[in-house]
């Protein structure tokens, strides 16, 4: 190949709008059909070959517990060391395919994404984890192909960025992979997420272990057969479905562990970074740490405020996907003359909405993910109902008799440092604190130190002056900034993703910072006409 290849453009993947009429409502639905009929067993992928074991593990939708969508085959110990040495098996072949492959390879993905598995990867998603139409389709279909995408473009943006050269030097910059195997880490919340993490540091010549949440596994399916089609090669990517600690054990101890690619809880992550640098002596580089993790996502409203769009961010951002995005709206700060307005706005609008199966596609509220979500989400309802301090001013009930379903509550506290405006909770839950109007700079300074979060925000107001004042005082409050719109729907190329405090490490998916943090830069220079004599002309006297 004597070429310099040039990518096709990335854009942003056109979101469809799965109207009453539309074809792609009419073959969702019938996919959705399908799905339904079968009783699928999910095995690992490991060195390209599907992996079965006699432990199977029930997959049940989260709004429709009686129902059985398949089986996925538990890991132990001995898969994970079977995709270890898989992952390392295929590094040197897979880091010496000319990047214009690999290339191909992920944007034959997207296309196949975007086109004959786009119903199969909605349906998969709103089934395995109760996203709606409109929820699965941003997040499974149009986000996941931006990455593939755009992470193409950024990759060649990376490689055409060399050093200066001067008369009889060239210098060269060549952006290796990383030495060893990379583990990635996946939530339930974004299938996005899920392939991204994984394929992100595959791109660029990695080799991946990739542990998906077991909550995402069905769909984790589908996106391994998108890679699959496209021409991933063995090992390049290695499925595995076992418990963390188990997962953890053997990597974190490996000499050849290089880096994590996480999207989980805080909690977790800390864990793991202390776990890492506990056995920082054992790997043969450095490895790097990139993770995205939790939030108290706020939006701070200004008596400039509309109103109208403000009660509509908060019901939007609070309440899409039942509040389980790492960037939902879950408390707001909204000033005393203009709360009337807004409370009534928002919770008319909250009566208006349905909940029940995604597959009924006038439900705008599904279930929330598992038992577990369901039992902390609704304790801290509980607590409210009983709070002197809060009072519930919409929702509150909720029920896991067929599935896990919990009403958008909207909750109105007396004090900013109520519980539910402190804690993270993950679910349908937004908290607000109504302050004096005059009290806005010291509301300011409590929306920047309530959390020790950073990552998304939201300030609402329509003076500009306030607007630029906002933004310096919460510069570091949220790695993800609003101005008038919600906290929420960062797309890939326009809003790069991620959060400082205890929110992550900020590398910004969906953005060419990412990437850097796959790659081990080596410089070289090459001298065209090396000298044949060590003395220096200062040497001479004369």
């Amino acid at each position: 190949m004597n070429a310099f290849f040039t990518t096709p453009l990335a854009t942003n993947e056109p979101v469809l709008s799965y109207a009453p009429g539309s074809p792609e409502r009419a073959e969702l639905k019938a996919v959705l059909r399908e799905l339904k009929k079968e009783k699928v067993k999910i095995p690992m992928h490991i060195n390209g070959q599907a992996v079965e074991t006699k432990e199977l593990v029930a997959i049940h939708p989260p709004h429709e517990l009686k129902h059985t969508l398949g089986h996925y085959c538990k890991g132990d110990s001995k898969h994970v060391n079977m995709a270890i040495e898989a992952a390392l098996n295929a590094q040197a072949a897979w880091e010496q395919m000319p990047w214009q492959e690999r290339a191909a390879i992920f944007l034959k993905a997207a296309d196949l994404l975007t086109g004959p598995y786009r119903a199969r990867m909605n349906a998969a998603t709103m089934l395995g984890q109760s996203k709606n139409a409109y929820q699965a389709e941003i997040d499974a279909v149009c986000e996941m192909a931006d990455f593939f995408r755009f992470n193409v473009e950024f990759m060649t943006q990376i490689y055409a960025d060399q050093p200066e050269s001067v008369p009889g030097v060239w210098n060269r910059l060549e952006y290796r992979p990383l030495e060893g195997f990379i583990f990635a880490v996946s939530p339930f919340n974004f299938t996005s997420i899920a392939a991204n993490l994984c394929c992100a540091p595959a791109m660029l010549g990695n080799v991946v272990i990739w542990k998906p949440a077991e909550t995402q596994i069905y769909s984790a399916m589908v996106i391994m057969e998108v890679l699959q089609e496209a021409g991933l090669p063995a090992g390049v990517i290695n499925l595995i479905f076992t418990d963390g600690p188990v997962a953890g054990d053997i990597i974190f101890e490996h000499p050849d562990f290089a880096g994590l690619h996480f999207t989980g809880s805080t909690q977790t992550f800390r864990f793991m970074w202390q776990l890492i640098g506990n056995n920082i002596g054992k790997y043969k580089s450095y490895p790097r740490v990139v993770g995205e993790t939790g939030g108290k996502d706020f939006i701070m409203a200004h008596p400039s405020a509309d109103a109208e769009a403000l009660a509509v961010a908060m019901l939007r951002g609070a309440y899409e996907y039942q509040g389980q995005k790492c960037s939902a709206a879950s408390r707001a700060y909204v000033p005393e003359s203009l709360w009337p307005t807004v409370k009534k706005r928002l919770v008319a609008d909250m009566k208006t909405l349905k909940m029940g199966s995604p597959e009924d596609f006038s439900n705008f509220i599904n279930a929330v993910i598992d038992e577990r979500a369901f039992d902390k989400i609704t304790s801290y309802i509980a607590s409210a109902k009983k709070d002197k301090g809060a009072k519930i001013l919409a929702g509150g009930d909720y029920d896991k008799s067929k599935g896990y379903f919990i009403e958008p509550t909207l909750i109105e506290v007396s004090k900013p440092d109520y519980t539910t405006m402190c804690e993270e909770i993950f679910g349908p839950v937004l908290t607000v604190y109504v302050y004096k109007d005059k009290d806005y700079e010291k509301t300011l300074e409590i929306v920047d130190s309530t959390s020790p979060y950073a990552l998304t925000g939201a300030i609402f107001a329509q003076d500009r002056d306030v607007i630029a004042a906002a933004n310096v005082k919460l510069r570091n409050a949220a790695g993800n900034y609003y101005i008038n719109d919600k906290p929420t729907g960062a797309v890939v190329g326009q809003q790069p993703f991620g959060g400082a405090r205890a929110s992550g490490t900020n590398d910004k998916a969906g953005s060419v910072l990412n990437l850097y943090r796959w790659l081990s830069p080596r410089t070289m220079k090459e001298n065209l006409n090396p000298p044949k004599d060590y003395r220096y002309p200062f040497l001479s006297e004369k």
